[in-house]
């Protein structure tokens, strides 16, 4: 079983990032729909783009603040949220 990580991910504005995975996958990732579609005020509040782009990258997963914020690494991987 192969276990793969976030090597690197890379804000590219509006709602979109650009992953780069421990496997040499390379994956843009637009958030918008999620976002615009989430019912918990806890999730909806990263609609404000200057928090959406405060994530940072931690042992190979990407969270926002303090994991308030985070998803399955293979589902970023395949791109679907």
């Amino acid at each position: 079983m192969i276990v793969i990580s976030i090597n690197k991910a890379d804000y590219i504005g509006d709602y979109k990032i650009n992953f780069t995975f421990s496997d040499g996958v390379e994956r843009m990732v637009d958030f918008s729909n999620f976002l615009n579609n989430a019912k918990n005020p806890m999730t909806k509040k990263y609609l404000d783009k200057q928090l959406f782009k405060k994530f940072s990258v931690n042992y190979g997963d990407i969270i926002w603040n303090d994991y308030e914020m985070c998803f399955p690494i293979w589902d970023l991987h395949e791109g679907n949220i």
